[in-house]
C-alpha cells in the first residue's frame, strides 16, 4: 500500500478565489499550499488531470452566488484524476483508480439532511492534487479520455437527475448551450427524446443544430421571442412539453411552467436569469392548475454519479464534441473569464 510520502507529494498548486469583485480583476490566483498529511486511514490521495469549469464557478468567484460560501475558496467542482495512495482502512478503492468527488459531499444516497457543496461550503477541485474520503468518490468510466470524464461529477450528475423520469418518445425542452444543457442534450438523444433547445443566439443554436442534425432539433430564440413558451406550445400541438431543463429562474421559470404538459416535470437546474420574480403570485396556481412537478437540482448523489458512470459505460457516449475548448492550468484565469463572458457551446476544460 502506498501512502503519500512513497508517492513523493506533500504540497499542490491550486486556484484561489481573491473575493475581488471589481470588473476587470483576477478573480481567482494561483497558490502553492502544504497536503493535508499524513494521510487518514480512510482518505484518498488524487491525482487530478483535468477540471471542467461551470458557470456556478464564475458565478461565486464574481459575487453572485445565492448561498454563503467560505472566503478565498477554491473553485471547482467537475474533476476528473487518479488515486495514487490510499490510508489503510480504504475498501473499495485502489490505487489506479479513476476517480472524481461527489459535487456534495454530503450527499452520498439522496436521503442525507446536510450539505456540503464543493468551492462554496468546502474547497473544490481546481488544484493538481485533492484529498478525500473514499466514501464521497465515484469511479470513472474508463473508455473516456481525462478531458471528457471531468465533465461527469456536476455537469453530467445534473443532466442526468434533471432528465430522471423521461422516457423514450417523449419531449424535452433544454435552456441554453452550457455544459449541462450540452451534456443532457446528448443524454436525451440516446434515450430517444424529442429535443427543443432554446438560445438568445442564433449563431450558438445553428452550430448546434449543424453539429447534431438527426433527428432534427426544434429551435428556439428567447431573445427574439418573449413569448417563446407559446412557440414551444407551437411545436406541441398545443399540449406543451413533457419535461423543461429550467436554468433561468426567476425571468423563465413561470413561461416554463407554462408550456410543460399537464402532469410534466420541470427541473430547476440554474438560476442564470437575475430577475425578481415579478410574477411570482402565478406560480402557484399554475403549478397547481398543471399538476406537474417542479424539483429543485442541486447536481446529484453519489449514488446517482454511479449510476450515471454505469450508464456510460454501458452505452459509449463519447463527449469529445461537446468540448468548447481546452485551456492550460496556468490560463484559469481567462478561462474563467471566457465563461462569464458566455462565448461557450459546451464544456471548458483546463488540463493538469
Amino acid at each position: 500500500m502506498m501512502s503519500a510520502d512513497n508517492a513523493g507529494v506533500t504540497t499542490r498548486r491550486a486556484y484561489r478565489r481573491t473575493d475581488d469583485h471589481t470588473p476587470g480583476t483576477p478573480k481567482i490566483e494561483a497558490v502553492t499550499e502544504p497536503l493535508p498529511l499524513p494521510l487518514a486511514a480512510t482518505k484518498v490521495l488524487i491525482k487530478v488531470h483535468a477540471v471542467a469549469l461551470n458557470y456556478r464557478d464564475a458565478n461565486i468567484s464574481n459575487g453572485g452566488n445565492p448561498w454563503p460560501v467560505t472566503p478565498h475558496g477554491i473553485i471547482g467542482n467537475d474533476a476528473a484524476g487518479e488515486i495514487i495512495a490510499v490510508g489503510d482502512q480504504v475498501r473499495f478503492l485502489k490505487i489506479g483508480d479513476r476517480v472524481a468527488p461527489n459535487t456534495d459531499t454530503e450527499n452520498l444516497t439522496g436521503r442525507e439532511p446536510t450539505r456540503s457543496w464543493l468551492a462554496a461550503d468546502e474547497d473544490g477541485v481546481l488544484a493538481d492534487f485533492l484529498v478525500y474520503e473514499e466514501k464521497v468518490c465515484g469511479k470513472l468510466p474508463t473508455y473516456l479520455d481525462w478531458i471528457q470524464a471531468s465533465i461527469i461529477p456536476c455537469a453530467g450528475v445534473t443532466a442526468w437527475s434533471a432528465l430522471k423520469g423521461a422516457v423514450i418518445g417523449q419531449s424535452v425542452l433544454i435552456q441554453g448551450t452550457g455544459g449541462v444543457a450540452m451534456f443532457a442534450l446528448k443524454l436525451a438523444r440516446a434515450v430517444g427524446l424529442n429535443v427543443l433547445l432554446s438560445s438568445s443566439s442564433d449563431q450558438k443554436l445553428k452550430a448546434v443544430c449543424e453539429q447534431f442534425p438527426e433527428p432534427p432539433i426544434v429551435t428556439i430564440n428567447y431573445a427574439k421571442n418573449p413569448d417563446w413558451h407559446e412557440e414551444v406550445l407551437r411545436h406541441t400541438d398545443g399540449v406543451g412539453v413533457d419535461m423543461v431543463l429550467e436554468n433561468g429562474g426567476p425571468g423563465t421559470l413561470l413561461k416554463s411552467m407554462k408550456c410543460t404538459r399537464r402532469g410534466g416535470i420541470v427541473s430547476q437546474v440554474g438560476y442564470l436569469d437575475r430577475q425578481k420574480f415579478d410574477d411570482s403570485q402565478e406560480i402557484l396556481p399554475t403549478l397547481i392548475d398543471r399538476r406537474m412537478i417542479l424539483r429543485g437540482i442541486n447536481a446529484g448523489s453519489k449514488m446517482d454519479m454511479d449510476d450515471l458512470s454505469s450508464a456510460l459505460t454501458a452505452t459509449q457516449i463519447k463527449f469529445d464534441d461537446i468540448i468548447d475548448s481546452t485551456w492550460s492550468f496556468d490560463n484559469a484565469n481567462e478561462a474563467l473569464q471566457y465563461l462569464w463572458e458566455g462565448k461557450h457551446v459546451g464544456k471548458l476544460v483546463i488540463e493538469i
